[in-house]
């Protein structure tokens, strides 16, 4: 396996981002945690840790924190890099699974894929994500499980050839946009089913369904936009395999 970075944005997550970066670390051994300009002491609370703590002076959103750490993953050797949410919603413990489909897909991104666990989503944010799918699978111009999903394997090579804004209103589109530029440079996207978990520890998402979905509507509708809208895309995105290494993965069963 290529040299893998594991890259943790944290918001304000103290009550998960300790165990989520130790059970991350018994998985990978380079891990990079972004304490966002957390109030409450998130940095704090891995002290003692063997993980790389970058720290923004002030809260820059997501879509700056993954920027900022892939560029020094990047910078120091990595050959991909794993993506996972810092409020225990990712099982650290799947990461061998996303390892092990990048293992057949060198090329392509990752994604752990939640939507098949719908009983376990909140029915605003399933909703949210099923629009949100269709749109940038559409953009893309293939199909995608999951587009809201921020646990992924990125391979070095698509990441360097990013130039995406990545501000605090570009927070949550980044990850939708960076779909949509792989699939316009010929990147595959594949999924694995991972459990959808809603951790009691931690705090409420911040991800508003109406503000953020809205926001990537306007970002997919520009690129459509800009390119004739795309209807060889459209076609394409509805073709019905978006979930195919989930297959392959785990021989038909269904994730945990």
């Amino acid at each position: 396996m290529r040299t893998v970075a594991a890259v943790i944005p944290a918001f304000n997550e103290v009550g998960t981002i300790r165990d989520v970066a130790e059970r991350t670390l018994s998985q990978v051994p380079w891990v990079i945690v972004v304490d966002d300009g957390s109030t409450d002491g998130t940095g704090a609370t891995l002290d003692g840790l063997p993980v790389t703590v970058l720290r923004n002076a002030s809260n820059c959103g997501k879509a700056a924190s993954l920027a900022r750490a892939m560029a020094h993953v990047l910078g120091e050797g990595a050959e991909a890099v794993i993506t996972l949410d810092g409020d225990g919603q990712h099982r650290p413990e799947d990461i061998p699974r996303l390892l092990a489909a990048y293992g057949r897909h060198l090329d392509a991104i990752v994604i752990g894929s939640r939507l098949h666990n719908w009983r376990s989503i909140p029915m605003d944010r399933y909703v949210a994500n099923r629009i949100a799918n269709f749109w940038i699978a559409w953009a893309a111009g293939q199909p995608i499980a999951d587009s809201q999903s921020g646990f992924r394997v990125y391979p070095a090579a698509l990441v360097r050839g990013l130039n995406l804004r990545c501000d605090c209103a570009a927070s949550f589109v980044y990850e939708s946009e960076i779909l949509i530029e792989a699939g316009r440079r010929g990147v595959k996207v594949v999924a694995v089913p991972v459990s959808a978990i809603y951790e009691a520890r931690g705090r409420r998402s911040h991800f508003k369904p109406v503000l953020d979905i809205a926001r990537i509507v306007r970002m997919v509708a520009w690129k459509l936009l800009t390119r004739g809208l795309y209807l060889h895309g459209l076609v394409t995105s509805l073709r019905n395999d978006a979930g195919q290494d989930c297959l392959d993965d785990q021989g038909g069963r269904e994730a945990r």
